[in-house]
């Protein structure tokens, strides 16, 4: 499976930004998919993470009230609907798959994801 995201670009502080993933096909059993972000010299953050078989969902805190995953498996996409930015957000934000993990409640680490896309750049300035 492939993914591509896309949707990044500059937004001013306060403003909206949704972005996709679509994955080329999904063959049984990749069930999490998840979106992490990382700005220039820091490490990899997970940010939100959804179980395509049941919907349920982990959010860091960080972006807890702002940001919304969710997931069309009949088109294979899954959205990260972003409000309130702050220039704080301002990362690339890459997409993940793996077929044998579940979102857990409490964390979200890229080790767990297998496939990955190749980033969308999100800028919050002014």
């Amino acid at each position: 499976v492939q993914l591509q995201a896309s949707g990044g670009g500059l937004v001013e502080p306060g403003g909206s930004l949704r972005l996709s993933c679509a994955a080329s096909e999904f063959s049984f059993g990749y069930h999490a998919m998840a979106w992490f972000r990382q700005a220039p010299g820091k490490e990899r953050e997970g940010v939100t993470c959804i179980n395509r078989s049941d919907g349920t969902t982990y959010i860091a805190d960080s972006v807890k009230g702002r940001f919304t995953i969710s997931a069309d498996n009949a088109n294979n996409t899954v959205w990260l609907q972003m409000n309130s930015l702050k220039p704080e957000d301002t990362a690339v934000y890459y997409c993940a798959a793996d077929p044998d993990y579940y979102c857990s409640e409490y964390d979200l680490f890229s080790s767990d994801f297998n496939v990955w896309g190749q980033g969308t750049q999100v800028t919050v300035s002014s």
